[in-house]
């Protein structure tokens, strides 16, 4: 999907890769895998798990440079959090047992304008992990089968999927041209199983990868076509 479409469906203008509790019901996060990507992001236990980097200070004209100095948890004034606080102290909430585990919808970045709807994670964990001589934040999110209520019209919920690998995505989106195999739509789109992962489909394969605007993918659900 384009920009300004992953924006509408979330209501709200994504200029920041850590968006907590969007609109008061779930949280957003971008990330990327690509080479000159600014974070170190990272996909584990098939698809299944992701380690989500956090955010450092914002450059500023006279100030350090943003990858020498640790990534902060509070704001300047020192009272209140920063993003990463605001995970963090979600994360650790939930590992002691004192709130449910935040939900997050997460948008990758496939190249310069146009993001993949990754699915809904659950975030279970937090820490600080050293980095080239300074001090990172690390989330643990694990994929989930919950779904949030979207903005958009054309689905109210977006059930979760098994992440399909990053090249993977690329070569069904050069073959497919960018727009639904059924209806040339190039809006609201979803990377499809043909064969429903559920039922043996692979993730990483392209040729079982396809390109579906949302009401064809609603339409086509798990079936075997």
């Amino acid at each position: 999907m384009h920009y300004m479409e992953m924006c509408s469906r979330e209501g709200i203008s994504l200029q920041k890769g850590m968006n907590f509790r969007v609109r008061g019901t779930h949280s957003v996060i971008l990330m990327s895998m690509h080479s000159s990507a600014k974070y170190d992001d990272e996909i584990i236990d098939n698809g299944n798990v992701l380690i989500y980097e956090g955010h450092d200070i914002p450059q500023t004209r006279g100030g350090p440079y943003p990858k020498s100095v640790d990534q902060p948890e509070y704001l300047p004034s020192g009272t209140k959090f920063t993003e990463n606080g605001k995970f963090n102290s979600a994360a650790q909430k939930f590992k002691r047992g004192e709130a449910s585990a935040e939900k997050i919808v997460v948008y990758e970045k496939l190249r310069k304008g146009i993001w993949s709807y990754n699915g809904i994670f659950n975030l279970v964990d937090s820490w600080m992990s050293e980095s080239n001589g300074r001090k990172v934040f690390k989330f643990k999110l694990e994929l989930t089968d919950e779904s949030v209520v979207r903005t958009d019209k054309q689905s109210k919920t977006e059930p979760a999927k098994r992440i399909i690998p990053s090249w993977v995505k690329l070569e069904a989106w050069k073959r497919d041209g960018g727009k639904c195999i059924e209806c040339g739509s190039d809006q609201n789109l979803h990377f499809d199983h043909i064969i429903p992962w559920s039922r043996g489909g692979a993730s990483d394969d392209p040729s079982n990868i396809q390109i579906l605007c949302g009401r064809h993918n609603i339409q086509k659900s798990d079936k075997i076509e």
